[in-house]
């Protein structure tokens, strides 16, 4: 799918394509386990936009990757019953592009944009009178014989998707009139989704193999069911006909999954900071070059469970290992950590060096 084509699903048809196995994403808001009071936020914008036969107002999802933010998108578009288009924001390059994708709408259409905080200055500026006027105005044509072009496009609704909301410029931020902030989910939100997941597989799991899958899936759905596909595949290959705590677990430990959910990489970066450079503090270039990792990875993939887990603290002078951390390496903490600069330990955001 390129940038300027896209795909229009129609209804049910938006929540069915899914890599892997088909069908494991939910296919409505009543089936979507988690985020409980965006899902009665959404349930009312959807009902009153279809009350009133009007196009839904622009959705904006946030958080951390694999949330839901791309299966929810799909959820409106089938609980609207409209068609549904997906592209992302590097995809579009330019203004044609763009023009190529809004014309193809039809009315009420759901066009989702994933990484919206990489949208080409250029082309976000053709954005904002589509979002707001429904046109588009275009140059044809260059220097004296240029000409400006406004097209009228049908009503639809843009869902903007995005892990880093504070790379969007204010005036795009400001647009959406539903922004929504998706959390990490609970152990027991991640048993129900690993549970309803087993039984679109076909896998026999037993409850406290469902409760060890989730408890270490790092608060992500998507996690989750990776997991649970990996799982399956040990256990079929052991002849396991029932996966319970200890079969999962195994199969958890070979992939170098620790209780709390943390991976190789995880660990890396946790010895990385208690280890070669003494607990912190260390800004986040510093450890992306000792890692040999971008600072992108770093930021948007690794770091936000680890703080959220309070395995890792942001401050002004760079990142630092709490005590939780160091107990969990099953390392001593440094001498005099607790006499650090207490100031150090307050999260000012996004700090780095």
């Amino acid at each position: 799918m390129n940038g300027a084509e896209g795909e229009r699903l129609v209804g049910a048809e938006a929540g069915e394509r899914d890599t892997g196995e088909t069908g494991i994403r939910p296919k409505s808001l009543a089936e979507f386990v988690g985020q409980a009071e965006e899902r009665r936020n959404l349930a009312v914008y959807i009902e009153a936009a279809r009350r009133r036969g009007e196009a839904l107002d622009h959705v904006l999802f946030h958080g951390p990757p694999g949330l839901g933010k791309t299966t929810l998108s799909q959820i409106l578009a089938g609980e609207l019953g409209v068609g549904f288009r997906a592209t992302s924001g590097p995809v579009i390059a330019k203004a044609g592009d763009l023009a190529a994708i809004l014309t193809h709408l039809q009315e009420r259409d759901v066009l989702f944009i994933d990484e919206i905080h990489r949208l080409n200055p250029a082309v976000e500026e053709i954005l904002y009178p589509a979002m707001e006027d429904f046109q588009l105005d275009l140059v044809i044509g260059e220097g004296p014989a240029a000409r400006s072009v406004r097209i009228d496009l049908p009503p639809f609704t843009l869902v903007g998707a995005t892990t880093r909301s504070g790379l969007i410029t204010t005036p795009l931020r400001e647009r959406f009139g539903i922004p929504i902030r998706l959390n990490f989910y609970t152990v027991e939100e991640l048993e129900l989704i690993v549970k309803r997941g087993a039984g679109l597989l076909g896998m026999q799991l037993a409850p406290d193999g469902a409760r060890e899958i989730a408890m270490r899936s790092r608060g992500t759905p998507r996690v989750a069911v990776r997991l649970l596909r990996r799982v399956r595949d040990f256990a079929e290959v052991a002849g396991a006909d029932v996966i319970d705590r200890i079969k999962a677990d195994g199969a958890l430990n070979r992939l170098a999954i620790d209780g709390r959910g943390l991976d190789g990489m995880d660990r890396r970066y946790l010895l990385c900071i208690a280890e070669t450079f003494g607990g912190g503090p260390v800004g986040v270039e510093t450890i992306a070059a000792a890692l040999s990792e971008p600072r992108d990875a770093i930021e948007e993939i690794i770091e936000p469970f680890l703080v959220q887990q309070g395995l890792v603290q942001r401050t002004p002078r760079g990142r630092i290992a709490t005590p939780l951390a160091y107990d969990h390496l099953g390392l001593a903490t440094p001498k005099g950590y607790a006499g650090r600069d207490q100031g150090d330990l307050l999260d000012l955001g996004e700090a780095g060096e």
